[in-house]
């Protein structure tokens, strides 16, 4: 399952250049049109320069996100198309289907992630990480990852259409931009400023900007790597009960 997904991938690379090339469009807008004046904004040194340090892992969060939503139009045009109906005649696992799915999504997220901090780097973003810390960044990346996938492959199991696929992850995009992924969360209103410190987003892109800066807190990463789990093992659980109830259909 693994292998015809990535089949998939390599078929129709449309897909894979849509969901790579969105994350980084955002990151030029951001720099070149927006980025000196809320560069000038951020404490201490502002600028241009300043501000392409902080949006960075709020786009390579969002290249997972992207990624995660391709999954999601993926599972729903297994189940809508006929395939898993072949499927169940033959001896293949149900969660093996899933699983395929998701690998090959884990694998393109890091793509689209990679693709971003390269770019960022071409742009004159010059992280401060060590060996250690590129490791750590390896591995909370390819966690968000995975758990916006299985919440993805959920989405795309209840979706009654491929259309209703493609818009149901939107949020996944949008919440980046409802935390201090492009602005810090001080320059808020109250309420908002509430929202963002406490939605799932923004430890994990304080944590990847603090891996990148080579000053990650304790605190932060285990906040960060809870939310991960949390997401992880909720659209896993649902994603399994969505199977098993199209099993006895």
């Amino acid at each position: 399952m693994f292998r015809r997904n990535l089949i998939h991938l390599r078929r129709y690379p449309s897909m894979t250049a849509i969901l790579v090339g969105m994350p980084v469009v955002f990151l030029l807008l951001f720099v070149y049109v927006f980025g000196g004046t809320l560069g000038a904004g951020l404490p201490g040194a502002g600028g241009r320069a300043a501000y392409l340090a902080y949006v960075t892992p709020a786009i390579v969060i969002m290249a997972a996100a992207s990624a995660a939503q391709g999954t999601a139009i993926s599972v729903a045009t297994d189940m809508t198309e006929g395939i898993i109906a072949r499927f169940r005649t033959m001896a293949i696992s149900p969660g093996s289907v899933l699983a395929g799915h998701v690998l090959a999504s884990v694998v393109q997220g890091l793509l689209a992630m990679g693709t971003v901090l390269l770019v960022s780097i071409a742009l004159g973003f010059r992280p401060d990480a060590a060996a250690m810390e590129w490791l750590a960044l390896f591995g909370v990346l390819a966690f968000v990852a995975l758990a916006l996938t299985w919440l993805s492959v959920a989405l795309g199991l209840v979706s009654d259409s491929i259309e209703t696929a493609s818009n149901l992850p939107m949020f996944l995009i949008i919440l980046p931009f409802l935390g201090s992924g492009f602005v810090p969360t001080d320059s808020m209103p109250t309420a908002l400023r509430w929202f963002a410190e406490y939605q799932p987003f923004t430890p994990i892109i304080e944590t990847v900007r603090g891996l990148l800066a080579s000053d990650a807190h304790a605190g932060t990463v285990a906040l960060a790597l809870g939310w991960c789990a949390l997401i992880t093992a909720a659209g896993y659980g649902w994603a399994r009960s969505l199977m098993r109830r199209e099993r006895t259909r």
